[in-house]
């Protein structure tokens, strides 16, 4: 075992993010140390890299999308031998004790832990993650493949089919970028008829490709008229970063219809009770899922050809990458390589 490894670290609000090297520690009893591959970049992760919230413990490592191996396991810890090939992703260990996490729905425990936040994250050759967050990464998907899938996979994976759309159903997905090209895949790959709502004619190739049956220049008209042109949707995905079109967005479902918010900002949806109630339309949010669901998005994943599109940046590049999100101007996933020496 090295006696150092390299992390990405901030020291200061809103401070750069340095390589530096930190000690190589054994795991703590339940816990297990992962030597790093690829570490995917999210937009969650720019406020992470900020550094600017009110209980933050400096040094800062970001980091929540990560896919590895199991270096050593700390005691008491069983079915995770070295070597074994593992994911860790938002959700990143709960109490174990509260209802949600005995009833299974571990994400929403109040006292959940997400890497980067409540411990150095995966930004780094190797991070030190409890057990119950681990997900096994299936024979045949790459690490740089299933580092997304800790994060933006799952997420998309669960909101697709956790809304009960009918078989046959027009699903649309609006915003296609890291979480919505990954959401027009999985509906695609369930067998709904898709739309894919995006800004300008340049993305409609891309977005076919993808899967979209059809395809709404959100610049050119109203996506939600547009929608409702097209008979209007059982299911809008929503991704993008902001809330402010979701509003026009919902005269685009039909009676039943549901609005799912995966992207969100400050802003809030307006919806007129008496739409609510005459057409019987759902509003919704989704959050993440757990590591088995993880391996499940994985699983359908691999025997479906749904594939995250990756850009790969060294580690000591993580600056960038957060500065490219910010930007706007960054490829649909954006994963670290943990190899310094490539």
């Amino acid at each position: 075992m090295a006696d150092t490894a390299v992390t990405m670290t901030v020291t200061e609000p809103r401070g750069p993010l340095l390589p530096t090297r930190a000690p190589v520690e054994a795991p703590a009893p339940g816990w297990v140390r992962v030597s790093v591959v690829a570490s995917g970049v999210c937009g969650n992760d720019i406020g992470t890299a900020a550094a600017t919230g009110k209980n933050v413990c400096f040094p800062v490592t970001p980091g929540h999308e990560i896919a590895g191996f199991v270096a050593e396991p700390g005691a008491g810890v069983e079915g995770y031998a070295v070597g074994v090939r593992v994911a860790v992703g938002w959700f990143g260990g709960s109490c174990g004790r509260c209802a949600y996490c005995r009833t299974g729905d571990v994400v929403h425990c109040p006292e959940r832990m997400t890497p980067g936040l409540a411990y150095p994250g995966g930004w780094a050759q190797t991070v030190t993650v409890p057990a119950d967050a681990l997900a096994r990464i299936p024979d045949g998907l790459g690490f740089f493949e299933a580092a997304p899938f800790g994060c933006a996979g799952v997420t998309t994976f669960n909101a697709v089919r956790k809304a009960g759309t009918r078989a046959g159903g027009r699903v649309a997905v609006f915003g296609i970028g890291g979480l919505g090209h990954l959401a027009l895949q999985f509906a695609a790959r369930n067998g709904y008829e898709t739309v894919a709502v995006a800004r300008g004619a340049g993305r409609e190739q891309e977005a076919r490709a993808l899967g979209a049956h059809h395809y709404i220049d959100s610049q050119a008209q109203a996506p939600g008229a547009a929608l409702k042109a097209l008979g209007g949707a059982d299911h809008v995905i929503y991704t993008a970063s902001s809330t402010g079109p979701a509003d026009e967005v919902l005269d685009g479902l039909r009676t039943h219809g549901r609005l799912t918010l995966i992207g969100v900002d400050a802003g809030s949806v307006s919806i007129p009770a008496g739409r609510l109630v005459a057409d019987g339309i759902t509003v919704t949010g989704h959050l993440t899922g757990s590591p088995r669901e993880i391996e499940e998005a994985m699983g359908f994943a691999l025997t479906t050809g749904v594939r995250p599109t990756v850009e790969r940046m060294p580690l000591e590049e993580a600056g960038k990458a957060v500065e490219r999100l910010r930007s706007g101007n960054a490829p649909f996933r954006i994963v670290l390589d943990a190899d310094t020496s490539n």
